[in-house]
C-alpha cells in the first residue's frame, strides 16, 4: 500500500485529497495542529494523524523520518490573502519556510532509503501578482503583491531548486478553487452563506469589499485532481491550474442570489471600504493548456455549478439546524 504524508490535511483541498487517495488504495498521514479553527474538515477515518505545526520545522522532519511516505503534499500554510497584511512574517514562514524544510526531508529521506518520494507544492495564482499579459501560463513573470504570495512564490521557486537535485517535485500553480468546504473567512463562502441566510429570512443584507474584483474560479475537487495527476507524473513539472474564465464579485454574489432563488442583488448587496485590501492583484486568468495536453486534465464544473452547489450545501445545513 503507497503512503501519503499532506499538510493542511483538515483544509477544503486536504480534505478532498485524503478522501481521493484513500479512495484509491493510500494510506494517507496528515499533520494536524493542536487547536482547531474554524472551517476545518473533520479528519476522514482511517487517516493518521500527526500532530505538529508548520513553524516547528524540527518536527516537520520528524514525522517525515517517521513516515517514509511516498508521496508528500504540501497543502498547509496560512490561507488568507487579507491575513497575511495583518501577519506577514507568518505568512513567510509558514507558507514559505516550512515548503521548503518539507522538500529537504523529502530528499534527505530519499537519499536514506534509496527510494524515490514524490512532492507536490500548492502553489497560487497569487505568485503572478498584478499579471503583465491577459493569461498567464508556466512562463508568467513571478511578481507577487502581497506577503501571501511573496511566501508562496519562494516556495514555488523552491520546488526548481530540489527538482535540480533530484527530487520528484512539481508546482501546482492554483487559480482560485471553491466548494462547500471553503472556510467562512473566504469572500465566496461569505457570499453563499449569505445568499442561503436571506433566502430564510436570517438576514438583511451582504456586505463585501470590491464587487469588481475579478477572479478566475474553478471547483476545488478538479484542482486536486490535477495535483493527484501531478503526483503520478511520469517526469515532474509545475503546471497552471485553471478555468481561464473569470467573473467579478457582484457576478459571484448575484449567481449566489439566482441559486437561492432571490433574483437581482439590488441593494441588498453593497460594498464597503474596510473590507479592501492593501494591493490586490487585478483580474488573474490562467491558461492550463500545458496540464491539459501533458496529463489529460480538465475542469468538470462551471462557474454557476460552482457556486449553486455552495448555496445548496448552506441551505440545507440551516434546514437541518
Amino acid at each position: 500500500m503507497p503512503r501519503a504524508f499532506i499538510t493542511g490535511i483538515t483544509g477544503q483541498d486536504g480534505s478532498y485529497l485524503a478522501e481521493r487517495l484513500v479512495a484509491d488504495g493510500w494510506e494517507v498521514h496528515g499533520l494536524v495542529r493542536r487547536l482547531e479553527v474554524e472551517g476545518e474538515q473533520p479528519l476522514l477515518g482511517g487517516v493518521v494523524a500527526h500532530e505538529g505545526d508548520l513553524l516547528e520545522t524540527d518536527g516537520l522532519v520528524a514525522i517525515i523520518d517517521e513516515v517514509q511516505p511516498e508521496l508528500v503534499v504540501n497543502l498547509g500554510g496560512l490561507t488568507s490573502v487579507a491575513l497575511s497584511w495583518q501577519q506577514p512574517l507568518l505568512s513567510y514562514a509558514a507558507s514559505g519556510g516550512a515548503a521548503a524544510a518539507l522538500m529537504d526531508a523529502a530528499l534527505r529521506l530519499q537519499e536514506r532509503i534509496g527510494s524515490p518520494v514524490r512532492f507536490v507544492q500548492a502553489s497560487s495564482s497569487e505568485i503572478f501578482g498584478t499579471p503583465r499579459t491577459e493569461l498567464q501560463d508556466e512562463t508568467a513573470p513571478i511578481a507577487p503583491v502581497s506577503p501571501y504570495g511573496a511566501a508562496k512564490a519562494f516556495a514555488h521557486l523552491s520546488v526548481g531548486v530540489y527538482r535540480g537535485r533530484g527530487l520528484h517535485a512539481s508546482s501546482a500553480i492554483l487559480y482560485n478553487h471553491e466548494s462547500p468546504r471553503r472556510p467562512p473567512s473566504f469572500v465566496t463562502r461569505k457570499i453563499s452563506q449569505a445568499a442561503a441566510r436571506i433566502a430564510r429570512g436570517l438576514q438583511q443584507e451582504l456586505v463585501l469589499g470590491d464587487l469588481d474584483a475579478r477572479r478566475d474560479w474553478g471547483w476545488a475537487p478538479d484542482y486536486i485532481d490535477a495535483i493527484v495527476r501531478m503526483a503520478r507524473a511520469a517526469s515532474p513539472a509545475d503546471y497552471v491550474v485553471s478555468t481561464g474564465v473569470t467573473h467579478s464579485v457582484r457576478e459571484f454574489a448575484q449567481a449566489a442570489f439566482d441559486a437561492a432563488g432571490l433574483g437581482p442583488i439590488g441593494d441588498r448587496v453593497r460594498s464597503d471600504p474596510g473590507f479592501l485590501r492593501p494591493v490586490d492583484a487585478a483580474a488573474p486568468r490562467g491558461d492550463a493548456g500545458a496540464i491539459r495536453a501533458s496529463l489529460g486534465w480538465a475542469p468538470t464544473r462551471d462557474f454557476g455549478e460552482i457556486v449553486a452547489a455552495m448555496v445548496q450545501a448552506d441551505l440545507d445545513e440551516i434546514d437541518r439546524s
